[in-house]
C-alpha cells in the first residue's frame, strides 16, 4: 500500500502542477472560453492546485507533519468534485470521466494517509506520558 500511495501522490502532484501552472500562464480569454467562471477564480483554482501538489509530496518527503498530505489530498478531491460537476454541465459526461478518475485517486491518497484513530490515540498517550514524566 505504501508504494501505491507514493505512486499515486507523485502522479497527482505532476498532474496538479501542470494543470495549475497552465491556469496561471494562459490568457484570460483562453481561460474563460467555454467556462462560466471568471478568470480570477480559475487562477485561484490553479494556485490551489499547485499548493495542493506541493502538499502531496513535501510533508511525507521531509517527514514534517505528514498528516498534511491527507489534508492536501482531501482538498484536491473537493476541487476535482467541482471539476466533475463543471465538466458534466459544460461538456458532457464522457469528458467528466478524467476529473472523476483524478478525484478518486486523490480520495485514495486522502484515505490512505489519513491518521487513524488508533495512531492518534497512541500519539496523545505518548504526549501525556512525556508531560507526566517531565512534571
Amino acid at each position: 500500500m505504501k508504494y501505491g500511495l507514493w505512486t499515486a501522490q507523485i502522479l497527482l502532484a505532476l498532474v496538479f502542477l501542470f494543470a495549475g501552472g497552465m491556469k496561471l500562464v494562459m490568457s484570460d480569454q483562453a481561460l474563460t472560453e467555454g467556462f462560466p467562471f471568471p478568470a480570477l477564480f480559475i487562477r485561484f483554482i490553479g494556485i490551489s492546485e499547485m499548493i495542493g501538489a506541493i502538499g502531496l509530496i513535501l510533508p511525507g518527503l521531509l517527514k514534517i507533519h505528514p498528516e498534511l498530505t491527507a489534508w492536501a489530498a482531501a482538498a484536491l478531491t473537493v476541487i476535482m468534485i467541482g471539476a466533475v460537476v463543471t465538466s458534466v454541465m459544460t461538456m458532457g459526461v464522457m469528458v467528466a470521466l478524467i476529473p472523476l478518475v483524478i478525484a478518486l485517486m486523490s480520495a485514495f491518497v486522502a484515505y490512505g494517509r489519513w491518521p487513524s484513530g488508533a495512531a492518534m490515540a497512541t500519539r496523545e498517550d505518548a504526549h501525556e506520558r512525556e508531560l507526566a514524566r517531565t512534571s
